[in-house]
């Protein structure tokens, strides 16, 4: 596959806070990412350096093999904030034209499709829209777009879960259909493990985790039962989190169990299920903390 975007110790502080610290970022052709993190992780920051909105303090970006020093073409790449700083007395039909100039893909058809889909009225101003509505506004114009590369930090602010849902299945389903590189940078890490296919971690401005999501899965696991018989098990594994309740325990691993281990664990009578992603992340963040 060819490679979209490439990032390499890519760095950013502002005075004494290290905001984005020495990450690698690669991104290739037609592939949905989740670029996931608590609130303040640096996953605004990282994106800001990528698009050219922020200059970094060390690293590189290459965009379609292009090294970048400012904001690339808008036709290549369709950044969506979470915070848009849009004309506010503009009208949202008035904000798609706009959009639709800096982007060669723009589908007319497409974006009338999801103003009657999130309900949302083209003749409404953007000053007049709840934060919810802004959300739909930037959705609209990330999809519309087509872009090669379309990024979107936190989306779904302001929308309730059925419009959530709205937006993650419509997603899903124009990509089906026009594949592209899609970046999505959330902390709602639970929701958009459905939709993804490789995830980048990060947190306090560090890449702590990445890999492709079946691959995660098949190494994310919690195994609980008697004390004694679940330390017995998770000896000599790479284990993340344990937790003793007396003459109970519950263990979080990370790493594939074969089925030789899974026959172990049925005869030691442990139970054996499959861990959340946000589960994962809580105990990586967790455990790393601890160690620090």
């Amino acid at each position: 596959m060819n490679t979209i975007l490439e990032c390499s110790n890519l760095s950013k502080s502002y005075g004494k806070v290290q905001a984005v610290n020495h990450i690698d970022l690669v991104l290739e052709e037609e592939t949905i990412y989740g670029l996931l993190g608590q609130n303040g992780a640096g996953k605004t920051t990282l994106l800001n350096m990528i698009t050219g909105n922020l200059f970094s303090d060390y690293g590189d970006v290459k965009i379609f093999g292009k090294e970048i020093k400012s904001t690339i073409k808008s036709e290549e790449l369709c950044y969506v904030k979470e915070k848009s700083f849009f004309f506010r007395e503009a009208r949202v039909r008035e904000l798609l034209e706009i959009a639709s100039v800096f982007h060669k893909n723009w589908d007319w058809k497409f974006a009338h499709e999801l103003l009657k889909i999130f309900r949302l009225n083209p003749e409404k101003k953007y000053k007049q829209l709840s934060r919810g509505m802004e959300s739909l506004v930037g959705i609209i114009i990330g999809l519309a777009s087509r872009a090669p590369l379309t990024i979107f930090d936190e989306p779904v602010l302001g929308l309730d879960v059925i419009m959530r849902e709205k937006f993650y299945t419509v997603l899903l389903e124009d990509y089906a259909t026009h594949p592209r590189t899609i970046l999505i940078s959330t902390h709602l890490i639970n929701e958009i493990s459905k939709i993804i296919e490789k995830v980048y971690m990060i947190d306090a401005g560090r890449m702590i985790l990445e890999g492709d999501m079946d691959s995660i899965r098949n190494q994310s696991y919690v195994i609980s039962g008697m004390t004694e018989k679940v330390k017995m098990f998770i000896k000599d594994r790479n284990v993340i989190h344990l937790d003793v309740y007396h003459n109970m325990a519950i263990a979080a691993i990370f790493e594939k169990i074969d089925p030789k281990g899974k026959m172990e664990a049925a005869r030691l009578e442990l139970s054996i299920e499959g861990m959340s992603l946000q589960k994962l992340f809580t105990y990586v963040v967790t455990g790393r903390n601890e160690s620090e």
